[in-house]
């Protein structure tokens, strides 16, 4: 693992997602920063998906539970060289591909459909059981919100993962604690999320979002992990990278003005 290069990723897809929220004048800029550790690693280290297996069913697979952080998805898309950077002023816009909400049958490297908050995580269940009965040895990974854990459905899929033991699900939860309402604990208090996980009959591992040798950690012990799926409660940062929008509730779901733009892409440098 070189961290170095990940960060360099992780750097680049926070670019791309500064610059697509910008261009469209809308988006969710807050929460996509906050994932883009987790999916920097996931995508250039875990899992076994690059231009010459991408459309082939035995390959590992990645769900966007929380799908409106859609530049993260496509931010990762385009620095894996699975889509072209050349659609980042087509974020949002009409005909555009690239939809506030993710879409399966128009983005290549894009899993599943998602954007109703709860029905990713569930999308992923169900992609882990079919692996299960094709014996399959494809690895399902997800990234759920922690507002959005207040959705009932989200449970549903949680004790159907354990029960049908799907070891080879893993699910990192972005811990971020802020949703469009403000404080997660303030709106519907979900905490503690480790010990509920815990006690619906997953593994739960407790990590730092944005340190790669944690996330490398976790899904090893994930991996490793055999007759129950894998809960990583990855505590992030709402904005990271940005000064002025980390930890503020505010920059869950608003593009930047000229002038803070540049200020953003200044610092992510």
């Amino acid at each position: 693992m070189n961290i170095k290069k990940l960060e360099e990723h992780a750097l680049h897809i926070r670019q791309s997602i500064v610059e697509m929220v910008y261009a469209a004048g809308s988006g969710h800029i807050g929460g996509s920063l906050s994932g883009s550790d987790i999916l920097t690693y996931l995508y250039f280290e875990a899992m076994k998906i690059d231009e010459n297996n991408v459309e082939s069913n035995q390959r590992d697979r990645f769900v966007l539970s929380k799908g409106h952080a859609s530049p993260l998805l496509y931010g990762t898309l385009m620095e894996k060289g699975l889509l072209d950077k050349a659609l980042i002023p087509e974020f949002r816009q009409v005909n555009s591909i690239l939809e506030g909400h993710p879409c399966r049958n128009s983005v290549p490297g894009v899993d599943a459909t998602t954007g109703s908050l709860g029905q990713g995580i569930s999308q992923a269940v169900g992609m882990a059981m079919a692996n299960k009965y094709d014996k399959s040895d494809y690895k399902v990974f997800s990234l759920l919100g922690d507002g959005e854990s207040q959705e009932g459905q989200v449970w549903e899929a949680a004790m159907a993962a354990a029960h049908f033991k799907l070891d080879n699900l893993c699910v990192f939860l972005d811990f971020n604690q802020l949703q469009i309402d403000g404080d997660i604990k303030e709106v519907m208090n979900p905490i503690p999320l480790d010990k509920k996980f815990e006690a619906f009959g997953w593994k739960v591992i407790e990590i730092d979002g944005h340190n790669f040798e944690e996330i490398a950690a976790a899904v090893k012990l994930a991996n490793e992990t055999k007759g129950q799926p894998t809960l990583v409660l990855a505590n992030t940062i709402k904005g990271k990278g940005v000064s002025f929008m980390e930890n503020e509730a505010g920059w869950h779901g608003v593009a930047p003005s000229a002038e803070q733009f540049e200020l953003a892409m200044k610092e992510l440098v």
